[in-house]
Parts: C-alpha cells; sequence; structure tokens
C-alpha cells in the first residue's frame, strides 16, 4: 500500500499567515499535536505543539522559530516509511506530499491503525501462536507448510527483534481456532512454542475490543 491510500484532508492545514492561537485551537479541536503549515498547495513545514513557546499567541505562525520541514513522506512511498514516522518522531500526523512538495492530506493515527488493524487480521477469527526461533529458524515456507498440513492458512505474521541477541519472536495469526494440534506439530518439529491463543467466533471478542479502540482514538 502507498501513502497517498491513507492521506485524506480531514485535518485541515494552517498557513504562515494563520495565528498561532488558530493552530491551538485546530490541534485541540482535532486531538493532535501536529499541524501541517501549507501555502497555495505547497508544504512549507510540521508545526508541533511542543514548539509553540511564544506567549503571545496573536502572532502569525511565521513568527514561530521552528518548524519541521523534513518530516513528510512522499505520495508514491511505501506506508511503512509513514509509520517510521510517526515512531522516529513521535508524530500524530504524518503530511503526504506529491511532486515538488505539493500537499496531498495526512495521515493520522487512527488511519495507522486501522491499517495495521486490516494488516493483521485482528478482525476475524482464528487462533495466535507465538514462536520464538534462531535467525537461522525463521523459515516461513516451513511455518505454513506446518500450518496447512491441518487445513489451516497464516491470516498474517509479524516478527519481533530481540536486541543482541540472533533469536526472535515470530507471532502467527491463523484462520482456525482450535489450534492444539498446530500447536502439537510445531512442537514436534523442534520449535519454541512461547504461547497460543485459541479464539472462535462465539467467544472471541477481539472485534468488539478492536471497534471499541477505534471509537476512543476518533474521540
Amino acid at each position: 500500500m502507498l501513502a497517498i491510500e491513507l492521506a485524506a484532508n480531514t485535518i485541515p492545514p494552517v498557513t504562515t499567515t494563520d495565528s498561532i492561537q488558530l493552530a491551538i485551537d485546530r490541534m485541540a479541536e482535532f486531538k493532535v499535536r501536529h499541524l501541517p503549515v501549507v501555502n497555495d498547495q505547497l508544504f512549507i513545514g510540521l508545526l508541533a505543539e511542543a514548539d509553540i513557546t511564544d506567549p503571545d499567541h496573536s502572532l502569525p505562525v511565521s513568527s514561530l522559530q521552528h518548524l519541521h520541514v523534513n518530516t513528510f513522506v512522499y505520495e508514491d512511498k511505501h506506508v511503512y516509511d509513514a509509520v517510521r514516522m510517526f515512531y522516529e518522531h513521535n508524530l500524530t500526523i504524518v503530511p503526504v506530499l506529491g511532486p515538488n512538495k505539493t500537499y496531498d492530506g495526512v495521515i493520522n493515527q487512527y488511519a495507522m491503525n486501522a491499517y495495521f488493524g486490516e494488516i493483521t487480521a485482528i478482525a476475524q477469527p482464528g487462533g495466535i501462536i507465538v514462536l520464538e526461533v534462531s535467525n537461522r529458524e525463521n523459515s516461513m515456507s516451513q511455518m505454513a507448510q506446518i500450518v496447512e498440513s491441518d487445513n489451516a492458512q497464516i491470516l498474517s505474521s509479524y516478527v519481533r527483534n530481540f536486541p543482541n541477541s540472533t533469536r526472535m519472536e515470530v507471532t502467527l495469526k491463523l484462520n482456525k481456532a482450535d489450534i492444539s494440534s498446530i500447536n502439537a506439530a510445531f512442537l514436534r518439529y523442534g520449535y519454541d512454542v512461547k504461547a497460543t491463543f485459541n479464539h472462535n467466533d462465539d467467544d472471541d471478542d477481539s472485534m468488539n475490543r478492536y471497534e471499541s479502540f477505534m471509537n476512543y482514538l476518533n474521540m
């Protein structure tokens, strides 16, 4: 998925001639700590709430000493570049730009969380199995073969690395609720199974919890 596919104009930018107070009010209205500064569709920079130090909020945005001019992603970049921006700069929005730094919109945290909910299949019922493997054992084809031999499929997977270690944690979301036989198969193949979570349509409330979380973010 490209960054432009998650970009939206749900949060109006400010211009350099707008007052600092307008920027503060807009941040409060949309519950963000950052706002894009845009003049005639040209991205000027990203304004951070923490950088508003002048007590005179009637001054224009152009009077501020600092704007984050390099905090954005281009529209043709993968959405993971936006994830990196969120993570590295602790952002609440990421501006998305077209050629010559023309402003397309922003990706907000709600859109990003919804995207992760989709790619991790959080709303779909099924079991979860967590493995700890070494770098050499990280063969997704072998893991998939073990899962598929039990008439199941991997809906999503992700890896967590450990600092200063050759070990890693692999989490698999499966489309089968009862994964006891798959767990046993992984153990037979010598995998270190750290945890398993069995969910089915009757007792799986992950969709309700996910929707509640999304509603909370959108307040």
